[in-house]
């Protein structure tokens, strides 16, 4: 039974890791275009910060529903990463029991 679920715990460990590295750059790239450093109106520039905020949007709508400080910060990408931190935790405990 190990020899399925390892692999499959591995690969959506993987995934987790490229989407932890998707939100980290969704972050920087918004406070980029905040800090005018970076301007939206290259279409390059634009499409990068259309599709991170595609992928990353969902999650931080969900997790926005729950919590709503209202004081200007965002905390909603701290929150989903410590998240996907304990699921990988979760999962890497998993895979140490499995072996």
């Amino acid at each position: 039974m190990h020899v399925i679920i390892v692999p499959i715990l591995l690969t959506l460990n993987t995934i987790i890791n490229i989407y932890v590295n998707l939100i980290i750059a969704s972050v920087i790239m918004s406070w980029l275009v905040a800090f005018n450093i970076i301007n939206t109106r290259n279409k390059f520039v634009y499409n990068i910060s259309y599709f991170l905020d595609r992928i990353t949007e969902p999650a931080y709508r969900k997790i926005r529903k729950y919590i709503n400080l209202g004081g200007g910060i965002d905390i909603s990408p701290m929150i989903l990463l410590l998240g996907l931190f304990l699921v990988q935790n979760v999962f890497a405990e998993m895979i140490f029991s499995f072996r």
